[in-house]
């Protein structure tokens, strides 16, 4: 299981919610002014979300100030904890989803039956009396429903203008608001226009703004489906724990909520009970399902000195333990935090969509104003409702709301689903810079092989040696080394009875061994470079480590005063899956190297045994990255996958970092992209999903620009010369509503994907 440390950088992270944000362009505007602010190293908003977060020194009522003054309103989401806010987000959701209902409701009770009229033959002039009186009734009753569905939008657009901006509430109060007023001219002074021109637009209004509500009130009941798999983690968290506490002297277990569990608190966890906090078993023994985090469908031993981690399901026995991580230190937590950063941050894909759309609304409203003089110039009779009605199609049918959705919603969507399969994808740019990797190199031990190597034979050069004094001496010169293969030696040898004692001068050579004292002796125990590099002669040994090479174990020479005297063979089991996890990657056309620092005999057998035909042997930690950067020199984009201190520096240049998440710490915060399940499958669904993600990504954008790009023309009448064809105001506010609903089914689809199956 991983041991997530916190990773609070330097800076301070800070969440707000925003309110009032209303399309793509409302995104650069908030974070351009918050970036603008003294302190402020990033700030990145999810428009899906409604959220943005801020990195830097400042505190938050500058941030909020910041927001507020160019017309939004925000507030702090780093007050509450996870739970409360996702309960106050979907409570919040359905209040405006039942609003927004009622809203469009009331607007197509008059826009529908209108409709119907003209559709019918109705006439929509004002030519009597008394059509004037009826006209100005149905106007006061649009401008009724102006107010009570609309009155978001002209309330969004006001504060835009008075902060010299622009945003999708602009272009929905120009285009509804000129229908409207342009009606209202013709029924107060009908003779001042062309009799052609003497047609009304309350229709249009009224269904517009009841449109666009029923679209955003479809958007919001889809969005919230998006955030399902922070509802699952964060459902995963235990309410309350039973802890052993001193009362009047007797230790006795008591429940107590789980934010009041402390450090080193000894905690009781019975049969079918979620594990609460991270801790270590002190008593007892039992096997806990971790499949919720880690993907592992298999339950998991544990017994004394053994890890738990919070949100894990106890199966069998009862367990004490020790909590060595509470609150927002734990593991599950910090999954968590790390899902919603994910979902917040934005790919390099999305911030092109960002860019445009901060010059996109200003940009439609030149070119509804330039479309609306074209037909007052050379348009026919009526020249100026046809301005009037294309100036309107062109506001409502451009609006940018399906442009801002395509990207969060997909991040949001694809992210989570990478949680689910045990993936934890640090941010947007990794994502997508995943989808593209050409080039994978695995590290050999404990990420194609299980990390837990075993001594398999002891073969002795110097007959004067004991295969006890032998195994004693290398175990306690290895006892102070970190290596895998070094407590792979002392693990044995205790198996054995035989305990490590005390050496002295004890230096590691880097890719070569370790040399010490011992009972007076000098100790050298390492490969074949450090024998030769201090004399040593091996005779017919090279062959027979050779043999032990070739059967996929590493051979290790031990000499004592500069003569050789044992081989000692350790094996490193290679994972179960790894064989079909590397063809998987394969099969997606991508080239997997191996790099190891063991010798270049076992390394090929291992290889071949996987079925890898590129190996990097023999590679000392600090030359790791330098392997990296050799494929990358030759145009390869590199992914690096590891679980050990000495793979960070490859880990942190490649160009997607992979962590065995059963790994070190340092790995895993040099890394890019956490897999918190020891199998390869990880890094292969992790490649799946970022692909299906960014791929979803496009085919949002891809449908918003053309919608966009492709509707403007249209609705400016492009259409007209050629069959006599102008786009209706309602026909284009139903599009854009339904526009946004598309995008968002669309990011929803990823839900279903399923990485084990490509």
């Amino acid at each position: 299981m991983s041991k997530l440390t916190n990773n609070a950088a330097i800076n301070k992270t800070q969440e707000l919610i925003i309110d009032g944000a209303s399309c793509a362009s409302c995104v650069g505007k908030i974070e351009k002014v918050l970036r603008s602010i003294t302190g402020v190293d990033n700030a990145e908003m999810n428009f899906a979300l409604r959220t943005v977060t801020v990195i830097g020194q400042v505190n938050t009522e500058t941030l909020i100030n910041t927001v507020e003054s160019i017309g939004y309103n925000a507030k702090s989401a780093d007050e509450k904890s996870d739970d409360e806010l996702l309960d106050e987000k979907d409570i919040a959701d359905q209040k405006y989803y039942k609003s927004l209902m009622r809203q469009m409701w009331i607007a197509l009770g008059l826009g529908i039956p209108l409709m119907i009229y003209s559709l019918a033959g109705g006439p929509m002039t004002v030519e009597t009396t008394f059509e004037r009186g009826i006209w100005l009734f149905i106007g006061i009753l649009c401008a009724a429903i102006m107010y009570f569905s609309g009155k978001h939008f002209y309330v969004g657009a006001w504060k835009s203008f008075t902060n010299h901006t622009a945003n999708m509430d602009t272009l929905i109060a120009l285009g509804t608001g000129t229908a409207w007023i342009y009606s209202m001219v013709v029924v107060f002074f009908p003779m001042a226009l062309p009799e052609m021109a003497r047609h009304v637009y309350f229709e249009a209004t009224a269904m517009i703004i009841g449109l666009i509500d029923l679209g955003l009130a479809l958007e919001v009941k889809a969005r919230g489906r998006t955030s399902e798999a922070i509802k699952r983690l964060i459902g995963l968290q235990a309410k309350t724990a039973r802890v052993v506490r001193d009362i009047d002297g007797k230790k006795q277990e008591i429940d107590i909520e789980i934010k009041d569990v402390l450090l080193n608190d000894i905690v009781r966890v019975r049969p079918g009970e979620k594990i609460s906090v991270d801790g270590i078993v002190i008593q007892g023994h039992t096997s806990i399902d971790e499949s919720m985090l880690t993907g592992e469908p298999m339950p998991v031993e544990k017994v004394e000195e053994d890890e738990v981690v919070a949100g894990t399901l106890n199966k069998t026995g009862s367990i004490l333990f020790k909590a060595t991580r509470v609150g927002k230190d734990t593991a599950l937590a910090q999954i968590i935090n790390m899902v919603k950063r994910a979902q917040n941050s934005k790919p390099p894909i999305g911030r092109l969509a960002d860019a445009i759309s901060a010059y996109f609304v200003p940009v439609v409203m030149i070119i509804a104003i330039v479309s609306a003089l074209v037909w007052l110039n050379f348009g026919p009779d009526p020249a100026l409702a046809f301005a009037v009605v294309s100036a309107t199609t062109v506001l409502i049918i451009a609006c940018p709301c399906a442009l801002g959705l395509a990207t969060p919603m997909s991040v949001m969507v694809g992210v989570g689903k990478a949680a689910e399969a045990g993936v934890l994808i640090r941010n947007g740019e990794a994502l997508q810079t995943a989808s593209k990797i050409t080039a994978m190199i695995l590290d050999k031990t404990g990420t194609i092989t299980e990390g837990a190597p075993k001594v398999t034979d002891v073969l002795i050069a110097d007959q004067s040696y004991s295969k006890k004094y032998i195994l004693t001496a290398a175990s306690s010169i290895e006892s102070g080394s970190e290596h895998p293969l070094a407590q792979a030696i002392v693990d044995s040898t205790i198996e054995q009875g035989i305990d490590p004692e005390t050496v002295s001068d004890f230096h590691a050579i880097a890719g070569h061994g370790v040399q010490a004292t011992f009972k007076g002796q000098q100790l050298l125990f390492g490969n074949q470079k450090l024998m030769l590099n201090n004399g040593v002669v091996l005779m017919d040994f090279v062959d027979k480590a050779q043999q032990l090479a070739d059967e996929a174990k590493t051979p290790m020479y031990l000499a004592i005063d500069r003569k050789l005297a044992a081989i000692i063979a350790v094996s490193d089991p290679i994972k179960k899956d790894s064989i079909a996890a590397i063809k998987r990657l394969q099969a997606n056309g991508i080239r997997v190297v191996m790099l190891t620092g063991d010798n270049r005999a076992t390394a090929n057998a291992v290889a071949k045994k996987v079925g890898i035909t590129e190996v990097f042997a023999e590679v000392l930690p600090e030359d790791k990255s330098n392997k990296v950067a050799e494929l990358q020199a030759q145009g390869e984009i590199v992914g690096m996958t590891g679980d050990g201190i000495n793979d960070a520096p490859a880990l942190a240049l490649a160009n997607v970092g992979f962590a065995i998440g059963t790994g070190t710490d340092v790995a895993i915060e040099s890394a890019d992209i956490t897999l918190m399940r020891g199998s390869l499958h990880g890094l292969a669904d992790a490649i799946a999903v970022s692909k299906a993600t960014l791929r979803n990504i496009k085919q949002n954008l891809f449908g918003a620009f053309i919608y966009n790009v492709a509707g403007v023309p249209f609705a400016a009448g492009l259409l007209y010369p050629f069959f006599g064809l102008l786009l209706n105001p309602v026909i284009a506010g139903a599009a854009m509503a339904f526009s946004s609903l598309t995008v968002v089914s669309n990011a929803n689809r990823l839900r279903f994907f399923k990485p084990q199956d490509h």
